[in-house]
C-alpha cells in the first residue's frame, strides 16, 4: 500500500500548444480561419467555395476547429452554421499571421491585385479595425495623447473625452472577459493596432457613421468620402493612411 498517497499518480492540466499548432498545420483550416476574421457567421458550403475544396473536405476541417475549440456552431433546421470562438480567437490568429514568414503567392489577375491591395489598406480584424488603416489609427490617438504606451497600450483620460465627444461612451458594453483596451500584431507591417473594447466601439462607429464600408462577404473596408473627412478632423490623418497604396508597404522588422 502507498502512504499518505506519494505513490498515487496525479494528474494537472497544461496547455497544449501542440494541439493548437497542429489544427493550424493545414492550409485549408488556415484559410477557413481567416475567413472568418470578417466576425461574420458562415455556412459550411460557403466556406468550402471559398477554400476551394469539396464539401466534404471542408465538413471533415470544421468538425475538427470545433472540437479544437477555434470554431463554435449552430444549427439552423439542416443548416450548419460557423463563426470564430470569440475575439480571442480572432486576436490570437491575426498575431500568430504577423508572426509567421511570408511566402510567394502568385497573383493572377489584375482584380486579384486590387483585392490585395484593398485587403492590405483596411480590413476586419473580427470587430476591429486593421490593415494600414488600424495601424495608422493607434498611431495618431498615441501622437494624440489619446492612448498611452504604458504598461501596455491604455485608454487616457483625453481619450476618454474625444470618445465621447464623438459619441462613443468609455463605458463601452462588453463581455466581462473583454479587454477595455488592446492591441493585435498586424500582419501587414507586423505593427500593432487597436483592438479590445474601445477599438470595437470605434469600429462599429465608424461603420454607423457611414465613414467606412464592409464589403459584401469580405473581410475589406472602402473608406467613405465622409470617412477620409472626418479622419482627417479627428486624427489628422494623411492621404497616404486614407488610400490603398498602389505598392502595398514592406513589413518593418
Amino acid at each position: 500500500m502507498s502512504r499518505g498517497g506519494a505513490d498515487q499518480e496525479s494528474v494537472v492540466e497544461t496547455p497544449d500548444v501542440a494541439a493548437l499548432a497542429q489544427l493550424l498545420a493545414d492550409r485549408t483550416r488556415v484559410a477557413i480561419c481567416m475567413a472568418l476574421l470578417d466576425g461574420g457567421t458562415w455556412t459550411a458550403s460557403e466556406l468550402a467555395e471559398f477554400a476551394a475544396v469539396a464539401p466534404s473536405t471542408a465538413t471533415e476541417h470544421l468538425n475538427l476547429l470545433v472540437s479544437g475549440g477555434l470554431l463554435a456552431e449552430q444549427r439552423r433546421g439542416r443548416r450548419r452554421y460557423v463563426r470564430l470562438a470569440g475575439p480571442d480567437t480572432a486576436e490570437t490568429l491575426e498575431i500568430l499571421a504577423g508572426l509567421a514568414p511570408y511566402r510567394q503567392v502568385p497573383v493572377r489577375s489584375l482584380a486579384e491585385a486590387n483585392h490585395r491591395r484593398a485587403l492590405h489598406h483596411a480590413r476586419t480584424c473580427y470587430d476591429h479595425i486593421a490593415g494600414a488603416l488600424g495601424v495608422a489609427i493607434t498611431d495618431a490617438m498615441t501622437e494624440r495623447g489619446l492612448l498611452a504606451r504604458d504598461y501596455g497600450l491604455v485608454l487616457t483620460c483625453a481619450g476618454a473625452r474625444w470618445l465621447t465627444a464623438l459619441g462613443i461612451p468609455d463605458t463601452v458594453p462588453s463581455a466581462a472577459h473583454r479587454a477595455h483596451v488592446r492591441t493585435c500584431l498586424d500582419w501587414t507591417v507586423r505593427r500593432r493596432h487597436l483592438s479590445g473594447a474601445v477599438g470595437a466601439a470605434l469600429y462599429r462607429h465608424a461603420v454607423d457613421r457611414e465613414w467606412l464600408v464592409k464589403a459584401p462577404a469580405t473581410r475589406i473596408l472602402t473608406v467613405t468620402d465622409a470617412g477620409r473627412a472626418a479622419f482627417r478632423d479627428h486624427l489628422a490623418l494623411p492621404d497616404e493612411a486614407l488610400f490603398p497604396s498602389l505598392t502595398p508597404a514592406a513589413p518593418r522588422p
